[in-house]
């Protein structure tokens, strides 16, 4: 590694290490099982909220999801005004359209109801309006003075664990380009795991939103900035997705395996608030940006290929997911886990349908994917970084011949 990037990186280190530990993030109040989301509205009255913003997208209102939801908020005195605005990977102009109905309906608290997407989205609708400002004017590091409007979550998927970081991504309108919002604000104050929610998702969407809590947890554990808690939470959710994506995938009602899902996804979102992600992200949501493969679907994809790249530096750490998941014996080589661990993640892939290409990808796309790829890597604590015939032959590899 170059000086100069060897004292930026250990620099941010400490700045990062400093923040998680002598100034704990704070952890929303979690209600999980059946019917979870009714202990969530009783708190929402608790607080003394007077009309709550429930930020979604259309598709869910239309299935009548909500319904049960907003009959609870009324039983405990709550009044509601929905905005549905919401589409995949959320634009600058979907949140300031959601402040707008905020100010509006004069509500003084959010709740994010939905995927990754929503919840995203409602984050930074909690965090602008506090402050009246706009989108753009949040994204980067603790941009805004005041903290966020009270927020609440109901993640509907399985994979994100947004409802449990500090970290909003938000896209440009022109050019789709991706923008962190990262505050503590962002936590939400309460959010319920409830796996009745989950039970109507489809098998793709939970195959997908599954291998993106993975890669959340392996991504966190291998990197550099893994910390004790980062162990616990990773570890927990590596083992329970193994145990039940699975079944989740072929059996949706199973009510068991859908809120290990929610519970592991939660987890991946604990982990990556401390340690951050890796190459998988830094290409998957290149691959998002230009072609609008799903966040997910991406991740699965790219996921066994990085950790193919990383196995050596990171032998120790991957051969420790191994034994966890109880794919060999302490006795076997740190080489041999990995390259059981390495498998394992293929033979999931598989079972649940991801793909091991896609024909999305232009010829004539490659260098610039490459570039992007590259230079968001060379932010995140991973355990090495690529070089640049590396990234170039992992893009590759995602092509249809």
């Amino acid at each position: 590694m170059p000086a100069f990037y060897q004292e930026w990186f250990y620099k941010a280190k400490r700045s990062l290490t400093a923040m998680v530990i002598t100034k704990p993030q704070p952890k929303a109040l979690t209600f999980t099982g059946v019917d979870s989301v009714r202990d969530l509205c009783r708190t929402i009255g608790q607080f003394g909220i007077a009309k709550v913003l429930i930020v979604t997208d259309k598709p869910l209102v239309e299935l009548g999801t909500l319904d049960t939801t907003l009959a609870w908020l009324t039983e405990h005195g709550v009044a509601h005004e929905i905005y549905d605005g919401v589409l995949p990977d959320p634009t600058q102009s979907v949140v300031d359209n959601g402040i707008a109905v905020l100010q509006q309906a004069q509500c003084d608290a959010v709740l994010a109801f939905g995927g990754g997407s929503s919840i995203d989205a409602a984050k930074v609708i909690a965090l602008a309006a506090a402050n009246d400002c706009q989108a753009e004017d949040c994204i980067g590091l603790k941009q805004c003075k005041l903290p966020a409007l009270p927020l609440f979550a109901v993640p509907t998927t399985a994979g994100t664990g947004s409802e449990a970081t500090m970290i909003a991504v938000i896209s440009d309108n022109e050019t789709h380009e991706k923008g962190g919002v990262i505050d503590p604000a962002l936590i939400p104050r309460a959010t319920a795991l409830d796996p009745v929610i989950m039970k109507g998702l489809p098998a793709h969407i939970t195959a997908a939103t599954g291998m993106d809590a993975l890669t959340h947890a392996i991504e966190a554990y291998i990197g550099v900035w893994e910390m004790p808690e980062t162990r616990y939470y990773s570890m927990s959710a590596i083992k329970l997705i193994f145990d039940n994506l699975p079944e989740a995938y072929v059996n949706g009602d199973n009510l068991e395996a859908r809120e290990a899902m929610a519970l592991a996804s939660h987890y991946g979102g604990l982990a990556i608030t401390s340690a951050l992600v890796g190459y998988v992200h830094a290409v998957s949501h290149n691959l998002g940006a230009k072609y609008g493969v799903p966040h997910g679907l991406a991740n699965a994809m790219v996921l066994p290929h990085v950790l193919d790249l990383m196995k050596d530096t990171a032998a120790k750490k991957m051969a420790d997911i191994a034994l966890h998941v109880g794919l060999g014996e302490p006795s076997e080589t740190h080489a041999a886990l990995t390259e059981k661990l390495i498998a394992k993640v293929r033979e999931l892939n598989a079972a649940i349908g991801i793909p091991v290409t896609t024909d999305v990808i232009r010829e004539e796309d490659v260098k610039d994917l490459v570039d992007a790829a590259l230079k968001e890597g060379s932010s995140y604590p991973t355990p090495r970084y690529l070089e640049r015939r590396e990234c170039e032959a992992l893009v590759r590899s995602l092509m249809t011949a």
